[in-house]
């Protein structure tokens, strides 16, 4: 009967701590409206996003097809950088991706770029290569990497607390558009179209 007892602990209670932590921790939350409904968006408490106005830190990583991708290079070869963080597990993300493939279709060709960074690790690169290629997502894709020290090398220094984060950068690197959550297609339009 003991050994019953301690089964039964062991899966009731990681559920009861979890459900205290949700119910109870409401500031480690995000809540986002979209007609009435509420989305919980999972946040790491103590990160600070980067702010309108701030210079974006740079980075070199490998793309998901293996070619290099440097940040300063991308945003001073063209108009500007649309950056986004997402995850292959989250939902409001991928509710996200078919608008950030209209703008890239829309926009590429005028000069600004448009670049998901995946925070899923490599171990999941053929997944979500399978993803992307079904979803005929055109957009680049790279997947972050972890430092000697684990930390991410590109999430860690832009301050991605949750995802989907977006930030929009101009040519000189300049943050012009910052938002944790989904981000309708006007609001993304409105801040490409001021460096058009």
């Amino acid at each position: 009967m003991f050994t019953t007892l301690s089964r039964r602990a062991q899966i009731i209670l990681p559920i009861f701590l979890l459900a205290l932590l949700v119910f109870f921790a409401p500031p480690l939350f995000v809540q986002e409206s979209r007609g009435g409904e509420m989305t919980p968006i999972p946040m790491i408490s103590g990160i600070e996003m980067l702010k309108v106005g701030d210079v974006v830190p740079d980075f070199t990583v490998q793309d998901i097809e293996g070619n290099d991708f440097n940040m300063k290079d991308a945003f001073s070869q063209g108009k500007g950088v649309l950056i986004f963080f997402w995850s292959i597990f989250c939902e409001p993300c991928k509710s996200e991706l078919p608008i950030i493939q209209e703008l890239t279709e829309e926009y590429v060709a005028r000069g600004i770029k448009v670049v998901g960074v995946v925070l899923d690790g490599t171990p999941m690169k053929d997944a979500i290569s399978a993803f992307i290629s079904q979803e005929k997502y055109s957009f680049k894709v790279l997947i972050d990497e972890l430092n000697p020290d684990e930390s991410f090398k590109i999430s860690d220094p832009y301050g991605v607390a949750g995802t989907p984060t977006l930030y929009f950068v101009d040519s000189n690197g300049k943050v012009l558009f910052a938002k944790i959550g989904r981000a309708s297609k006007e609001e993304i339009e409105a801040v490409i179209k001021q460096v058009l």
